[in-house]
């Protein structure tokens, strides 16, 4: 099967992201360039456990709403969050309201500050399991995204399986997984090596 299909403009793109404009949208500007930000990569963190047995389309459609209900993804603001915020989210039809998926972002943003307290920034930390050299093709895990979840799961975060954290790899540009003959993965190459890596 090709990795790639021609999106609306008739370019070659990973063959995930034509169903939709958003998808389109989203792949061509988002997916797969580097992210050095830390509230960007809490939110993609948070989003990546709210897709954990959904698809991404789902979330990408509420991804609004989502930032809505958590302020931002501002991580001092959603680990003050407490039992009423809970309720709060679980009544919120305009996200995924899953208690323990919800419990789960509480929770770890207090540990990303603990993680920001130790290593100066979540992108400095994110950025030091940026691996040597790509995983394969359409890997769905890999041997980085395996040791990132277990070391985050040591540190008591939740939902951050390695499927998860592949994904979150990909997504956040730490890997270049836009597919051979992809017309953005030239562009996600340079923005890698433009890239300046924080720590």
């Amino acid at each position: 099967m090709s990795r790639t299909l021609p999106g609306p403009d008739g370019r070659p793109r990973c063959h995930w992201c034509v169903a939709t404009a958003d998808y389109v949208a989203y792949h061509d500007r988002e997916w797969g360039f580097p992210v050095a930000d830390d509230t960007r990569l809490f939110e993609k963190l948070c989003l990546e456990g709210f897709q954990s047995g959904l698809s991404w389309r789902t979330i990408l459609a509420k991804r609004e709403n989502f930032r809505g209900a958590f302020h931002g993804f501002a991580i001092d603001r959603v680990a003050a969050f407490d039992a009423a915020d809970v309720q709060r989210l679980l009544g919120d039809a305009g996200i995924v309201r899953h208690r323990g998926k919800i419990e789960a972002v509480i929770n770890n943003a207090r540990r990303a500050q603990a993680l920001v307290r130790e290593e100066g920034s979540l992108a400095a930390y994110v950025w030091r399991h940026e691996p040597a050299a790509p995983p394969p093709a359409g890997a769905a895990t890999s041997e980085t995204s395996i040791a990132l979840s277990k070391d985050l799961k040591r540190r008591g975060w939740g939902f951050v399986g390695p499927t998860t954290m592949h994904a979150f790899l990909q997504a956040m540009g730490l890997i270049n997984d836009h597919a051979e003959g992809c017309a953005i993965r030239a562009e996600a190459m340079a923005a890698r090596a433009a890239f300046r890596r924080p720590g």
